[in-house]
């Protein structure tokens, strides 16, 4: 069988499990990028998350740094004999950030265990880090997977990132390539194209997104509100960029982009963005020849916002639907 047949046969067995999901259509009153995207803040949904007893898990990076990633890791009520789910926030997000919970809760009720992870200075479950996560820190997440308890990945590790997050896995699995240590993953509402998300979300039109970004970067960094920083290209610049090796922002955005690197994935990945996601261009997705990945599986409805996909007619959102159905192919 030639290599074009092959790639034929893996998408077409991919997009066919995915078959009975229903179209993406907005829930009232989510009419919308902006509504979809701000939903979860203005509603603040609560998932019942408390009933899978959380276990934490500390990371040692190993990097003579002393800094540990924190998780949480839930099981489910019936051990079904499927594999770890691990989820990996976005910018500024956290194991607490609704969408975390979300997606964790339906995960659980489906019978996956799931590994709520922190990244590299988030959240409040390691001691204080000395450094960062940033959108190309894909050699924690590699630290993490190969620390994990043997008995945890028995049964196969899947990724799921939102966001940055989402470029971070794919990043991760572009790298490893065949070697990748998980057996499939799903990326949602990721900015692939780091500088063109950035020139987005600093546009006229996102001005309120950007300020409120912006102050938490900044807190979420210990810091007050820095009147030298006043953009996001101003808090990649003077603090993301010379803290990690990169000589600015826009080599930070080239070197950490997964775009350019989506051919070397080696795994089947479900990758999920909205055409009106008012934060990350659609456009950035639209440009790739996805015929050309055999292991890839995009979904671009018009409409979802950033990691929102509030649906009518579904008890979860969107993007949880379309997971739970590609990780029923995998099986």
């Amino acid at each position: 069988m030639t290599r074009t047949a092959v790639t034929y046969s893996l998408t077409r067995s991919l997009a066919r499990g995915l078959e009975g999901l229903p179209p993406f259509r907005p829930r009232l009153p989510w009419l919308g990028g902006d509504l979809q995207t701000v939903r979860n803040w203005l509603v603040k949904p609560k998932p019942p998350i408390e009933n899978w007893p959380a276990e934490p898990i500390l990371f040692d990076m190993a990097d003579d740094t002393g800094d540990r990633l924190g998780g949480l890791l839930h099981r489910p009520h019936e051990d079904r004999q499927r594999p770890l789910i691990v989820l990996v926030h976005g910018l500024t997000g956290s194991v607490e950030s609704s969408y975390i919970r979300t997606s964790a809760v339906h995960l659980l009720r489906a019978g996956y265990p799931v590994l709520r992870l922190n990244l590299r200075g988030s959240g409040k479950l390691a001691p204080r880090s000395t450094q960062f996560y940033h959108a190309g820190r894909s050699e924690d997440l590699h630290r993490v997977i190969g620390t994990l308890d043997g008995r945890l990945v028995a049964r196969g590790l899947i990724l799921v990132g939102y966001s940055m997050g989402g470029n971070l896995i794919l990043k991760y699995l572009a790298e490893r390539g065949a070697m990748a240590a998980v057996m499939a993953a799903a990326s949602i509402s990721a900015p692939i194209d780091l500088q063109a998300a950035q020139r987005r979300i600093a546009s006229a039109r996102n001005r309120l997104y950007h300020r409120q970004l912006l102050g938490w970067m900044l807190r979420e960094r210990g810091g007050g509100l820095d009147p030298a920083i006043r953009t996001i290209i101003d808090f990649d610049n003077r603090i993301v960029a010379p803290a990690n090796g990169f000589k600015d922002a826009l080599d930070y955005y080239r070197q950490c982009s997964s775009a350019p690197l989506l051919g070397a994935i080696r795994r089947p990945t479900l990758i999920v963005h909205a055409g009106d996601d008012p934060w990350i261009p659609a456009a950035m997705y639209r440009e790739i020849a996805w015929s050309k990945h055999a292991r890839l599986l995009p979904l671009i409805p018009p409409s979802g916002g950033h990691v929102g996909f509030h649906s009518s007619g579904l008890s979860m959102p969107w993007h949880d639907a379309a997971v739970l159905r590609f990780l029923a192919t995998l099986s």
